[in-house]
């Protein structure tokens, strides 16, 4: 079987960690190659990258944000995702190119048109097979995280910011609603996890 490429995306809070591992495991028990990975991340640079990023004394502009997020994902696309789904492997991906979108653009005000611009250059031969949009309401989100770790600087931001956010997410989604599945991540983890599991048995088949 050919390897898949997964994506999860949504805010801190949503519970994407928790159920990244638990759809490592799912596949793993069918027999199933998984690499996970992250982004901004998953390379040495990419992890660099995110260290600059999340600084909470950085202060960047945000179309600096965007080169550089595209920066991570280039190298991390060429080192990691290619390779891995060559060799027949499923990866997974804490966040990819719909969190450029929805952080830079909707959060940031980034337009829209320069990160499609990038898209195009970047992957435009790639995209998800599936992406799983874990869909929490900002205060929501916010309260899980603060019970669990300190705010990095983009979870320092204003709740608008955060609304921003997930508008851009949502209209992400209503552009491709083939390949982004919404999930109501306010659900039990139990119910979240059933319904990834029945997405993962249509790729699977």
């Amino acid at each position: 079987m050919s390897g898949k490429f997964i994506t999860l995306e949504g805010m801190d809070g949503a519970g994407k960690s928790t159920h990244l591992a638990g759809l490592a495991q799912v596949l793993r028990e069918h027999g199933l190659t998984v690499r996970t990975t992250r982004e901004p991340g998953g390379t040495a640079l990419g992890e660099k990258l995110r260290q600059l990023l999340l600084d909470r004394d950085q202060r960047l502009h945000p179309e600096t944000e965007t080169l550089l997020m595209f920066a991570a994902r280039h190298e991390h696309l060429d080192k990691i995702i290619r390779p891995a789904l060559a060799a027949g492997a499923w990866v997974l991906c804490d966040r990819f190119t719909d969190a450029t979108f929805a952080y830079q653009s909707g959060g940031s005000g980034v337009p829209w048109a320069r990160i499609e611009a990038l898209e195009r250059w970047v992957h435009a031969d790639l995209q998800p097979d599936l992406t799983v949009y874990l869909d929490v309401p900002p205060e929501l989100g916010r309260a899980r995280r603060d019970r669990i770790k300190a705010p990095d600087r983009f979870e320092q931001e204003a709740e608008a910011f955060f609304e921003r956010v997930r508008a851009a997410y949502l209209r992400r989604a209503r552009e491709a609603p083939a390949r982004i599945r919404v999930i109501d991540a306010s659900a039990t983890i139990p119910e979240i996890a059933r319904r990834l599991e029945n997405m993962l048995d249509e790729l699977i088949k």
